[in-house]
């Protein structure tokens, strides 16, 4: 019986990767696992040298505004409405742009959201983490 012809194979295409995005307090020693060290808090963490920071990026455009920062440590502020308000200043062009960028780098490699908030799970960090990668659910 004669074999049946074969398909041809179709080309090797590698897997898109999925984003490589990790958040850790900038306190923390860095680590070669870091890849892209990027600061995203407005103002520069208390007590910290910028020659000890190792940053790569600070995109300030990214970082929650003077006046949200105010409200959601005052006494009024609650996260979920500090995460929709935060998300909302995301739209604008120079975030939008700003987070853009971000997406691009982590599709090729590791980055490394920075921040001095003592709780990352609660802060502006975790709706950074879940617009960059959407599988992480934070």
């Amino acid at each position: 019986m004669p074999a049946e012809p074969t398909q041809p194979a179709e080309p090797h295409r590698p897997a898109r990767s999925a984003p490589r995005v990790r958040v850790r307090r900038i306190y923390e020693t860095p680590s070669p696992d870091d890849g892209v060290r990027v600061l995203v808090d407005r103002l520069w963490p208390r007590g910290l040298a910028k020659t000890d920071a190792h940053i790569d990026e600070w995109p300030k455009a990214l970082t929650p505004s003077t006046e949200l920062r105010h409200w959601y440590h005052g006494t009024e502020g609650e996260y979920e409405e500090f995460r929709r308000r935060y998300e909302a200043e995301l739209e604008a062009p120079d975030a939008a742009a700003a987070l853009d960028r971000l997406r691009s780098l982590a599709a090729k490699e590791t980055i490394t959201l920075l921040t001095a908030a003592k709780d990352p799970s609660v802060s502006h960090t975790s709706v950074l983490l879940r617009e960059l990668d959407p599988g992480a659910g934070a």
